[in-house]
């Protein structure tokens, strides 16, 4: 019986360990939490702002919402805002995001509009420091020349900006090279991951790989969460989730990134 208790107190102290976040300061947390951030920007149904796009985070600015972006990186060592890590949905072209020219993915038109993928430096203007940014980076072979390129943009930008990612890699690049911004690890419930083992699912799913990273938040998909990811909030985290589409979701979040209505400016 007490060698039982020994492996349990072991096990939970492992898991302590695991999942235990870096607490932000009071100074961090203000700039980040009581926010509603709008998915890929202020993004409309109608053609005039597609997702990403520069009258999408525009529209944003204009209704004081903290913004959502992914960004890319080009062949051609260009930062681009775009989510997918392929054309086809957006562009309808069958090829790989960053396996293209900044000038190559110029040439192409979100959703059939007059829109094309911005430069991050580009988003950067248009939005101009309206309010905090949450910046997803894609995870890829290059993902590191991708962290490095953008810190070099993000150095004379003014506004706030907090990182995050699936991969927690990345958020452990930005803990050793950046490591005053805030940093958020990206998760969702086992059975949405694709591609990956059942082993770093459940890990990836329960925060066990935040002693990597160590991030200030977890930006959960809206549904149940498990244990670790409970525990990791307990410990200190940020609690973001995505993507809302309905204003009733807002109960026990610091931060709800959002689309498809307009919510006001603050939780």
């Amino acid at each position: 019986m007490i060698a039982l208790i020994i492996i349990i107190i072991i096990l939970f102290l492992a898991v302590l360990f695991l999942t235990a976040p870096q607490k932000a300061s009071k100074e961090q947390k203000e700039k980040f939490i009581g926010r509603y951030y709008a998915h890929r920007g202020l993004h409309k149904t109608d053609g005039s702002a597609p997702e990403n796009s520069l009258p999408a985070f525009k529209l944003a600015a204009e209704k004081g919402y903290g913004i959502e972006l992914d960004v890319h990186i080009t062949t051609d060592d260009q930062i681009v805002v775009f989510h997918d890590d392929d054309l086809k949905r957006m562009c309808g072209v069958d090829k790989a995001t960053e396996d293209n020219s900044y000038e190559e993915l110029k040439a192409l038109r979100l959703l059939g509009t007059e829109h094309t993928i911005p430069l991050f430096t580009e988003v950067l203007s248009v939005y101009n420091a309206a309010g905090p940014i949450v910046l997803e980076f894609k995870t890829g072979k290059r993902k590191y020349e991708l962290c490095q390129k953008t810190y070099e943009i993000l150095k004379t930008y003014k506004g706030d900006v907090c990182i995050e990612s699936f991969d927690p890699r990345i958020v452990a690049w930005w803990k050793k090279n950046a490591p005053e911004y805030v940093r958020g690890q990206l998760a969702q419930p086992t059975k949405f991951y694709k591609g990956q083992s059942v082993f770093l699912s459940f890990a990836l799913a329960n925060s066990l790989l935040n002693f990597l990273g160590r991030p200030h938040f977890v930006a959960y998909k809206l549904a149940k969460k498990p244990f670790g990811t409970l525990l990791c909030e307990m410990m200190g985290a940020m609690r973001f989730s995505w993507t809302s589409k309905d204003i009733s979701d807002k109960t026990n979040q610091d931060g709800i990134i959002f689309e498809g209505y307009e919510p006001p400016a603050y939780l």
